[in-house]
């Protein structure tokens, strides 16, 4: 049996081989690039094609990160339908998550679509509902990679529940593209060679299947010709090529391409993602699965290293939870792994219950190579590097900053990013949002160890943080020059402020007269505690379709005169705030401008649940909208057009209330949602205006 430690790794490796494959393949999707043209412009592909600020979301990551949820939110048996609530509950509609092409020509738009029509899943994904074209394209196989990984050694359970979160959007061969890959995954953490993967694969699939029968014909080429991929990619352009299939990006073509790069890749990752990004048709997709596929077999590797270097840990989603969305690769394996034992019915190690629903962040550089995205800024002679020489007790490994022969005033900063902005990317792929995962009042802390080599022993760090807007750097304590003797321990509160913060880490200065050469290492990186946080809109920004610092969903989003203004011809959301803040009060400077609906939401765990307090037509409610809404609480209450009221919403364990310019009015319980971000909402169509917002978390 596999110890957890094993799986642990195992889903990590083939998470970045999976991030890998998709930022490798997405320079050169279809339609405009194609086979002849990849292959005229790059020869062969040996190194990422496109340099990146930062790698913005994609789909193929999306759903890997985001469906999974359906096991955290309606348990270890959740259903298609409750697959199809996930789905709704966390995409925004029309951007982000999915390709949005359009009702009968994208797979994922028209899915959504029907869920929203009240037609549950599978039925929303069938072939009766939508015909085959629809629903046998690729999307049946790029989402589901987590639904291996959390089946390790368990490659029929994995292809069973695969096919089953796949059938909201699929049907037919999309399914077996499901089973396939997600077996594929779970048969890799045992496995003793690729061959072995794709037969117990394949075992979990129709036989009789066009799906099948691609896959045998690439196999059967690969034995006669085991060492030429372009004449077996040759061969499924004459035979299994997108002529013959209709619709954008259908999955047949594309199966023979992902089977093909796992053979001729011969369980190596970066050969894999590569002929998977030469081979044409959709690259990121392909390469994504096949990646995914064989770093899962293989293991983490030093072979990877150019390839791995870039992603740093870090991959960004485009769903609507903004702390979500900035992904820890570590963190989100950990995850996975959680949900692996729990499946198994096997013991969870306490501290990662704990970090299941973490309100922070704790990197422990534990898995090989990790850097927990990481960075440096400044002279070029800082640098940084996973390391295995020195860790704290729990861990295996820490972060190795290597100072190389900085002069008198030279220097830099370590950070980690708490939050992005437009300016951070240089691609608008699936167009992601944030929100702060850091807020004033949590406390950060941190262990250094300084080896020095050569120098004066003059080199001192100071904690700070940097303010988005601005760019100001706060200093949150004293220079100090770090122990030389063992670990040191250092910790700041983060400051308040109306500015979101973008950085926080550790400045780094030399003031010595020989030049300075020697290494930091930084353990146990951790924020915690409760948060507060001050938004006045004045300070922020309009960007990518809403207001900095919110995520959304529908409406119209903009700023008028140092306010925020909403407007919508139904319902529409903007979310702020930690996807596990507990405790809260929310308050709103709210103006109601047209229709009857003006509302504070708390504990907001997706668009289709959350707690709501505010104005009504003629009262003040509190609701539970769970897929629909139900009145907890409610009074009689004029509103008068273009006045300015304090809303207050406070909830402490299960009980909620609701104050109007300091006056208690609404006092009511419920148990339904512990945790979750803060925002606004119009309920139906109308406008309104919000000024200044505050969240102060009690718990």
């Amino acid at each position: 049996m596999l110890s957890e430690i094993q799986i642990l790794e195992k889903i990590y490796a083939g998470f970045i081989g999976k991030a890998i494959g998709v930022r490798l393949g997405a320079p050169v999707e279809p339609t405009i690039w194609s086979y002849e043209r990849i292959q005229k412009t790059y020869g062969e592909v040996t190194q990422y094609l496109r340099d990146f600020k930062n790698f913005a979301a994609d789909d193929d990551t999306n759903g890997p990160v985001y469906f999974i949820r359906a096991l955290r939110d309606y348990g270890l048996d959740a259903t298609a339908e409750d697959v199809g609530r996930t789905w709704l509950n966390y995409a925004a509609e029309e951007h982000g998550m999915y390709w949005w092409g359009g009702f009968g020509v994208s797979t994922e738009h028209t899915a959504y679509r029907n869920l929203r029509a009240g037609i549950p899943a599978p039925q929303s994904g069938s072939i009766a509902q939508n015909g085959t074209t629809v629903a046998e394209q690729i999307g049946g196989q790029i989402f589901i990679d987590s639904w291996g990984w959390v089946n390790p050694g368990n490659p029929q359970r994995a292809a069973d529940m695969s096919a089953m979160a796949a059938s909201v959007a699929h049907d037919g061969d999309g399914l077996n593209g499901a089973r396939f890959c997600a077996a594929a995954i779970a048969a890799a953490f045992e496995a003793k060679s690729i061959g072995e993967i794709i037969e117990t694969a394949m075992g979990t699939i129709d036989a009789g299947s066009t799906y099948a029968r691609v896959c045998r014909a690439v196999i059967d080429f690969h034995k006669a010709s085991p060492d030429d991929w372009r004449a077996c990619r040759d061969m499924l352009e004459a035979e299994w090529g997108y002529d013959r299939y209709p619709g954008v990006c259908h999955i047949i073509p594309n199966a023979g391409v992902t089977i093909m790069a796992i053979l001729y890749g011969k369980g190596d990752l970066p050969r894999t993602a590569e002929i998977a990004t030469m081979a044409g048709w959709d690259t990121d997709c392909n390469a994504g699965n096949a990646a995914a596929i064989v770093a899962t077999f293989q293991g983490l590797h030093e072979g990877w290293e150019k390839y791995r270097k870039p992603i740093n840990d870090f991959l960004v989603a485009s769903g609507i939870v903004g702390s979500i969305n900035i992904v820890d690769i570590p963190s989100f394996a950990r995850e996975l792994t959680v949900l692996a034992l729990q499946l198994a019915g096997r013991d969870v190690p306490q501290l990662w219950l704990e970090d299941f629903t973490r309100r922070g962040l704790r990197f422990d550089f534990d898995l090989p190579g990790s850097t927990h995205g990481l960075r440096t800024e400044g002279f070029n002679q800082i640098s940084l590097r996973h390391s295995a020489e020195r860790h704290v007790e729990g861990s295996r490994g820490s972060l190795e900053i290597q100072l190389d022969r900085l002069e008198r005033g030279q220097g830099g900063r370590v950070f980690w990013k708490p939050f992005y902005r437009r300016s951070d990317f240089d691609d608008e792929r699936y167009r992601p949002m944030f929100t702060p995962v850091v807020d004033g009042g949590q406390t950060v802390s941190f262990k250094l160890w300084l080896d020095p080599w050569n120098g004066d022993g003059n080199l001192r760090v100071a904690p700070y943080v940097r303010r988005t807007m601005s760019g100001a750097i706060e200093e949150t304590g004293a220079w100090n020059v770090p122990s030389a003797a063992g670990w040191q321990d250092y910790s700041f509160v983060v400051p308040e402020g109306v500015e979101a913060i973008d950085e926080i880490g550790i400045s780094i200065e030399y003031f010595g007269r020989l030049k300075f050469l020697g290494r930091l290492f930084l353990a146990d990186f951790r924020v915690e505690g409760a948060g507060h946080t001050v938004i006045e809109p004045k300070t922020e920004t309009q960007e990518w379709g809403a207001i900095t610092r919110f995520t959304y969903n529908r409406g119209h989003w903009t700023k008028q005169d140092g306010r925020i203004h909403g407007h919508t011809a139904g319902d529409a959301d903007m979310w702020t705030g930690h996807y596990y803040a507990r405790d809260v009060v929310v308050t709103a400077d709210m103006r109601r401008l047209a229709g009857v609906s003006q509302l504070v939401t708390a504990r907001v765990q997706g668009t289709g649940r959350f707690y709501a307090a505010g104005f009504e037509g003629d009262e003040v409610v509190i609701t539970r909208e769970d897929f629909g809404s139900t009145v907890l609480a409610r009074a009689p209450f004029r509103v008068e057009t273009g006045k300015s009221y304090q809303l207050a919403f406070t909830l402490t364990g299960t009980a909620l209330s609701l104050a109007v310019d300091g006056v208690p009015l609404l006092n009511t319980t419920d148990a339904s949602y512990a945790h979750g971000m803060a925002g606004i909402r119009l309920a139906s169509a109308g406008r309104m205006s919000v000024g200044r917002i505050e969240i102060v978390e009690t718990v």
